[in-house]
């Protein structure tokens, strides 16, 4: 990328002084980011913007880019349940809160989501019944409650629903007696499908209190054929998968769940939910933890959740139930960007103006000589800075494009050996994550070599733990085999490669064109994939500046410059241009004329940067890096941000 410095215009040498005089800009680089659940929905340099801006959303957060903590979160504390149902609007902050609107409703329980079980909950322990008949209102919380409403009925009892204990009626004694000795022996206790002449009952109390001797029994009207009663335990227990315990009641089943971690209960009498039997009780950790889709831990609170889950790569926290993410590490679109310079107030600058972008890469290294000297013009408190802000850094190493220097370079062990050491052994002092090859201009000789050289750079690299990128023209698959970079071998070798899909008409053309045509840029990548290039490891090159070119009146190429992506507007504005649409390249012409010559350039805009960026979202590719930062305007990045 170094040759690329001749893109430079007078704006690129513009220095940000204050009103003193001082060359240091205020530093606008974003430092936190603001979600809601996993979608990001901006990022800010001031943590009180961010806050307030997450302050409107419901099941947001606000976290510090650098190290990915969360400083504020509005996710509920407490959530309530009818059965197994619960929608998002009945999710609390407070306990208060909670209890008011689980008070609405009938078999309603509370839990805390930083705790197992239930806070709260009213489900009754007490039925009404008249007769074999009861009625929906008839359940009580309380037994003095479930009395008072059955002495407003004659022939009315009251059963415990945990243990379906006969506790109360108001049928006199005599009464019960004629009932045994004048009328049929009506009601039968079956287990199963067995009974027997001593489980048969006149009086339907006699028949109740004998079938609790008996597990999983049922009273049955023999005349209706109705079941009156059923003894079958509703309540499961389940740890796991696994079935652990069955129960009458619920009480019984909460207790001996709540003596096992990772239990729920499950009401099979309970109405379906979505077609499913109705968990209603679990101590499961509320947030679980997923590599992948594997679950591989869970924790009480977020902050547990978040320092477990960081440990991982393709992480997510997930809430027990919905199976929602609120936070991941998944892959996404990857954003690099190249600065074309060492200076640390130029690099600092650069980055400030971004919004997500994941790696920056300054020009640190090159080939100094055949012998493999390292020229390194690193700055190790940069580093440190542009780490802090939670950028990952690849410095990027050139080699003068220079074809001679490399070919002797390449051909001698001893000098690769030597400048691999030094620039290994110096990006591990700095401290950065991964180191970008930039080897240009290469005699197609030198193909065997190179790749021995990348092999080399990468093994080393990798025993410290760096990761190594190396950038490739964009070419051709039509005679790509007769260069210097064998496309498949080093597929293999480094962690990334950089297909540098701009240049499509460059500074040596013979003709006007497009830096970057569309089509052109999607037949490229296509042709990376083909030669077996991961689609993860495919980084894609992006341009931000144009290429203008001056043409005569007979058509004549006369000259070409560069131009920057941020000064096209003002530009087009000042020279009153025109702009057609241009479908071989898939963007817009410009033209305008001066000193009696057209001059001509195809538009590079966020239109244009987007639709790169579904290039590589189409082909599933790591991500996009631009050539190079500085030439963008801040506001690029917010739409970059949100095609993340």
């Amino acid at each position: 990328m170094l040759k690329r410095k001749t893109l430079l215009s007078l704006t690129a040498l513009v220095l940000f002084f204050s009103a003193a005089g001082s060359a240091v800009a205020a530093d606008k680089t974003t430092k936190y980011r603001v979600y809601q659940d996993t979608k990001i929905i901006m990022e800010t340099s001031d943590y009180k913007t961010a806050e307030q801006a997450a302050r409107s959303y419901k099941d947001s957060h606000v976290e510090e880019i650098g190290t990915r903590n969360w400083l504020w979160h509005n996710y509920p504390r407490y959530k309530v349940y009818q059965y197994g149902y619960s929608p998002t609007s009945w999710e609390f902050a407070t306990k208060e809160q909670a209890i008011r609107e689980a008070s609405k409703w009938s078999s309603a329980s509370i839990r805390d989501l930083q705790a197992g079980g239930w806070i709260w909950n009213n489900y009754p322990r007490y039925r009404v019944y008249q007769g074999e008949n009861t009625l929906s209102g008839w359940t009580f919380a309380t037994l003095s409650d479930a009395v008072a409403e059955a002495k407003k009925w004659s022939n009315a009892y009251v059963l415990d629903l945990n243990t379906h204990q006969w506790l109360w009626d108001n049928t006199p004694e005599a009464v019960k007696q004629r009932t045994r000795a004048d009328q049929p022996k009506l009601y039968h206790v079956y287990q199963g499908s067995y009974t027997n002449d001593n489980w048969r009952f006149a009086l339907l109390e006699d028949a109740v209190k004998e079938s609790l001797r008996w597990g999983s029994s049922t009273v049955v009207n023999s005349t209706s054929g109705s079941v009156v009663l059923s003894n079958i335990k509703p309540y499961k227990v389940y740890q796991y998968e696994n079935e652990i315990g069955e129960f009458l009641g619920l009480d019984e089943a909460m207790s001996y769940a709540a003596s096992y971690d990772h239990t729920r209960i499950i009401k099979t009498d309970a109405p379906m939910l979505n077609g499913k039997l109705q968990e209603i009780w679990s101590n499961y950790p509320y947030y679980q933890i997923f590599q992948n889709d594997n679950r591989i831990g869970d924790a009480s609170t977020i902050g547990a959740a978040l320092s477990f889950a960081q440990k991982y790569s393709n992480a997510s926290i997930r809430l027990y139930g919905s199976g929602t993410a609120i936070w991941d590490n998944l892959r996404k679109l990857q954003y690099w960007g190249w600065n074309g310079t060492s200076t640390d107030s130029t690099v600092r600058a650069h980055v400030a103006n971004t919004t997500g972008m994941d790696v920056v890469s300054p020009t640190y290294f090159s080939l100094k000589d055949s012998s493999g000297t390292l020229t390194d013009t690193s700055n190790k408190e940069t580093v440190a800075y542009l780490k802090q802000q939670g950028f990952s850094v690849h410095p990027l190493v050139h080699n003068q494009f220079d074809a001679a220097l490399t070919t002797s370079f390449l051909a001698s062990k001893e000098a690769r050996s030597k400048f691999i050491t030094a620039l290994v052994d110096k990006a591990a002092l700095l401290g950065v994550d991964g180191l970008n090859i930039d080897f240009e201009s290469l005699a197609k000789g030198d193909r065997a070599n190179f790749t021995t050289f990348m092999q080399e750079v990468t093994t080393v690299a990798h025993a410290k733990k760096l990761i190594v990128s190396v950038d490739l023209p964009r070419g051709s698959v039509k005679w790509n085999a007769q260069t210097a970079f064998d496309h498949e071998k080093l597929a293999g070798i480094v962690d990334y490669i950089i297909t540098m899909t701009y240049d499509h008409h460059w500074k040596g053309s013979t003709e006007p064109g497009s830096v970057a045509g569309l089509q052109w840029v999607e037949e490229g990548v296509k042709e990376f994939l083909s030669y077996g290039i991961p689609r993860d490891k495919l980084i894609m090159g992006i341009p931000f500046y144009v290429r203008e070119w001056e043409v005569n009146s007979q058509g004549q190429l006369l000259s070409n410059r560069a131009l920057l992506m941020k000064d096209l507007p003002a530009l087009i504005k000042t020279k009153n241009a025109t702009k057609t649409w241009d479908p071989k390249f898939q963007q817009y012409k410009v033209e305008y004329t001066q000193d009696g010559n057209k001059r001509v350039f195809w538009m590079e805009d966020e239109a244009t940067v987007k639709a790169r960026i579904d290039i590589a979202k189409k082909y599933d590719l790591g991500g996009v890096a631009a050539w190079r930062l500085g030439y963008e305007d801040v506001s690029l990045w917010s739409m970059m941000l949100q095609q993340k």
